[in-house]
């Protein structure tokens, strides 16, 4: 049995759920959100909690009971509280702005990385090297997060480039003489 699986999730007070056939559709204060679960997996509301059952016994099926009841758990949290991923820029020179509805990125190249920020997420610039990625939607939050760093990921030597907070680079020693 998924551990994770058969654990309800507890619809909050101000978020509104649906479920239509295999839609699940959950509405809250930071907006909508829906996901469309894999055939295997049956999902029912009752009241305000939603429950997760698969139909059969296979491997498969036992893998994606656990996945659809964190993807709706995930649509429950990002309507409530939302999503954020904070990324550090270390480098001489290095430095982020937001200019309008794009990412300027200063990274050492012979020009700026210019980053058209996507709909439905938000980017921040508490500080020239430190950058803030919000929205409702996990996955999408995580992705933008992970393109920027992909301009300049961080290299082992001087640590320089773009890293998530709280990220360890192993660093390696330079050559010797």
């Amino acid at each position: 049995m998924s551990k994770i699986g058969k654990a309800t999730i507890t619809v909050p007070a101000g978020v509104t759920a649906a479920i239509d056939g295999q839609t699940v559709k959950v509405k809250g204060p930071k907006g909508a959100l829906q996901v469309q679960l894999v055939e295997e997996i049956g999902a029912k509301l009752d009241g305000n909690v939603i429950a997760f059952a698969p139909r059969g016994e296979t491997n498969r099926h036992k893998a994606m009971w656990g996945l659809s009841r964190t993807l709706v758990a995930n649509l429950v949290e990002g309507v409530t509280k939302g999503f954020e991923k904070k990324l550090e820029i270390n480098g001489v020179g290095y430095k982020a702005a937001v200019q309008g509805k794009n990412l300027n990125l200063s990274l050492g190249y012979s020009h700026d990385v210019i980053y058209p920020i996507p709909e439905g997420i938000q980017i921040v610039t508490p500080k020239p090297t430190e950058i803030v990625v919000t929205g409702i939607d996990r996955q999408k939050v995580g992705q933008v997060a992970a393109e920027i760093r992909e301009f300049r990921g961080p290299e082992p030597y001087k640590g320089k480039g773009v890293k998530y907070a709280g990220e360890f680079i192993f660093r390696k020693e330079g050559k010797k003489k």
